[in-house]
């Protein structure tokens, strides 16, 4: 990578380092380029939200949306809430009938 600092210099060791860039430089361009991608991020999903709200299909959208919302959560808690899967349990009484019968030879 070959960039040219404020100063002139040039780094092209394309290790990803800055030169004689400060830490905190570092942070504050770290931190400058993660706020212009929330920044965009966000208008773009603001301009998505405001191209929904013209639809005339409102209110059909929000009624799916919410559908949908419900079946996650309901499939979030199912998967929280079962136990360990069948095909698990089997491979477990398995692997023991194997151990006790490997044990008695």
């Amino acid at each position: 990578m070959t960039h040219a600092p404020r100063d002139g210099r040039v780094d092209d060791r394309g290790d990803g380092r800055d030169g004689d860039r400060g830490l905190d430089e570092q942070a504050v361009l770290l931190v400058a380029g993660l706020a212009d991608l929330a920044v965009t991020t966000i208008g773009s999903a603001m301009g998505t939200l405001r191209g929904l709200l013209r639809r005339s299909d409102g209110p059909d959208l929000a009624r799916d949306a919410h559908q949908d919302l419900m079946a996650r959560g309901r499939l979030v808690l199912d998967r929280r809430a079962a136990g360990p899967a069948h095909l698990e349990v089997l491979a477990q009484h398995a692997r023991a009938r194997q151990a006790a019968s490997s044990g008695d030879v």
